[in-house]
């Protein structure tokens, strides 16, 4: 399991995104897994890396 949890600001730089971009992702619903601590919101970097991988398009068939 990740030891450290990443703050919005960092799992968006880690994901080459906005700052607000997964805060309206939550609100609708969709995005990567994330973790809710208290009313703080974290994201775990194998999370971040399984959206990524589950992200995957393949021109040819138009899936991973």
């Amino acid at each position: 399991m990740d030891k450290k949890l990443l703050s919005n600001r960092e799992a968006a730089e880690f994901l080459g995104l906005s700052e607000d971009t997964l805060p309206r992702w939550r609100w609708s619903g969709i995005g990567p897994v994330y973790l809710k601590v208290g009313r703080t919101v974290k994201y775990r970097l194998s999370d971040l890396e399984t959206f990524l991988n589950e992200s995957r398009v393949n021109p040819r068939n138009g899936a991973a």
